[in-house]
């Protein structure tokens, strides 16, 4: 009897051993590596404006939205403005890196709440005397969130989310403004180039004809030698204009996550965003700003992780039981350990998550008052830029067009005051750059009015689907701004 009752009991410990193995293993996820090949990507990275059949369903895909978006994307005539908006919402550096950081948040989210793993339990004790037998016990507990707090922890798993949500839509926005303002910094280095190309043009031909004058004995030696210096000053001025548009260029097309090494055609565009000047700044700022938005959501995150952690005050209730033998005596065992909440309670959680509202109420109010004061001084800086402008084009272009065409004329008849004509090419030269870079100024100042009060009310982030980002979707998500267009 003795012998069969050990026997039972030698067969209920190793099932029970075994199903746990089973149950372990059933519950676990296998690794599956995931190798970096830069070369690859690099092969990518080179024709990302080769291969555009991810662009183009990323266009479809924006037409459901109501992000503005170019009726066709074609880019074998070049690049516009509003294509390059496209193409830096789905590849820009920056925007892939939100997306990334907004796929964690989702896994938590997706996780989040989940009661935690029964636990197994074993001990075994074999008596060192002769006759003495192997005792043992089997328990399995578990946890039953009575609390509450899993509820709690998938709030602030979705507020935090949804807080990523809103990073994108800023940083989506920031890139939009970005790209408009580096289309606009390089169209006025282009056009700087060229200016200097027209100038150095307008010297070359008068020099041919001052080379007449000179062997005729009409010129002096040293008027001659004047207009040559600066024609030699010009020429080292468009190396330098040349160098610049470079670069404005690569900053561009860094922007939008081009190669540097597609040689792609940019259509110049030097427009002021539209809606820059309206009375309700300040009230559309507050509703619409997508950086004030994150900051809002960032308070709501810390009000809901500090009521997490005053809900973990709370003790969960731990159920376990199982079955043990000891001096041969079958029993069945029964825990319920209870927690009482009086020398810890969590205060350490709770007054951390305390200071961090507190941190993140100053973080959003000191993030309007920056923002208010940025709008302020972008007001100013575009009114000035107008009446700037307005005065240039009006006035002093004009009439520096006017001299330049007519000492030329007076070159053309062998007339030619050298002083006078030096002094209208530099200050026509002069008086151009200066309107381009009055011009960026208007422009600068407008995309920052614009990019201040920013987008307007919509479904959330573009909705971006590449192989290699984790985040799905976000139609369905509500991120409480949409990244709309720049006007």
């Amino acid at each position: 009897m003795t012998v069969r009752r050990v026997a039972a009991q030698n067969h209920l410990l190793w099932s029970a051993l075994i199903g746990m193995v089973v149950v372990f293993v059933a519950g676990c996820q296998s690794y599956e590596p995931a190798p970096l090949d830069m070369e690859r990507h690099g092969e990518a990275f080179d024709k990302r404006l080769i291969e555009i059949e991810p662009l183009s369903a990323f266009v479809d895909r924006l037409s459901q939205t109501e992000m503005p978006t170019p009726e066709r994307l074609d880019l074998s005539d070049g690049i516009s403005e509003p294509e390059g908006e496209v193409i830096a919402l789905f590849y820009n550096a920056d925007l892939r890196l939100a997306r990334a950081q907004a796929g964690i948040a989702l896994a938590t989210y997706e996780t989040a709440g989940l009661w935690e793993d029964p636990e197994f339990g074993f001990d075994g004790a074999e008596l060192l005397s002769p006759s003495g037998p192997f005792e043992f016990g089997v328990t399995l507990s578990l946890t039953i969130p009575i609390s509450g707090r899993l509820d709690v922890e998938r709030d602030v798993a979705a507020s935090a989310y949804s807080t990523e949500l809103l990073r994108i839509v800023d940083a989506e926005w920031n890139t939009r403004t970005g790209v408009r303002l580096a289309w606009a910094e390089w169209s006025v280095a282009a056009a700087q180039l060229n200016l200097l190309r027209d100038s150095i043009g307008q010297i070359e031909r008068i020099t041919s004809i001052t080379d007449q004058l000179e062997s005729a004995g009409e010129l002096t030696r040293v008027d001659a030698r004047l207009i040559r210096a600066e024609l030699i000053q010009l020429r080292t001025e468009l190396v330098a204009a040349e160098a610049k548009e470079g670069r404005a260029r690569m900053v561009l097309l860094g922007l939008l996550g081009v190669s540097p090494k597609q040689n792609v055609v940019l259509h110049p565009a030097l427009q002021p965003a539209e809606g820059a000047d309206l009375a309700e700044d300040l009230e559309r700022l507050v509703r619409q700003n997508p950086t004030l938005a994150v900051a809002r959501n960032e308070y709501q995150t810390a009000e809901e992780s500090l009521r997490l952690e005053i809900r973990r005050q709370y003790p969960d209730l731990t159920i376990g039981g199982g079955y043990g033998s000891e001096d041969r005596d079958d029993r069945l065992l029964l825990g319920i350990p209870v927690p009482v909440p009086i020398f810890n309670g969590n205060r350490a959680g709770i007054a951390e998550a305390c200071a961090k509202r507190t941190h993140a109420r100053a973080v959003a109010e000191t993030t309007y008052e920056r923002i208010v004061s940025e709008l302020s001084s972008a007001q100013i800086a575009l009114t000035a830029a107008q009446r700037q402008r307005a005065t240039l084009e009006s006035e002093l272009v004009p009439m520096l067009d006017q001299q330049s065409a007519e000492v030329e004329q007076l070159a053309d008849l062998g007339e030619v005051d050298t002083l006078v004509l030096l002094e209208t090419i530099s200050r026509r030269v002069a008086a151009k750059s200066q309107l381009l870079e009055v011009r960026l100024a208007e422009v600068a100042a407008s995309l920052d009015i614009v990019r201040l009060i920013g987008p307007n009310a919509g479904t959330g982030p573009a909705p971006v689907q590449q192989p290699d980002s984790p985040l799905p979707n976000p139609e369905s998500q509500s991120a409480g701004n949409s990244a709309g267009g720049v006007k």
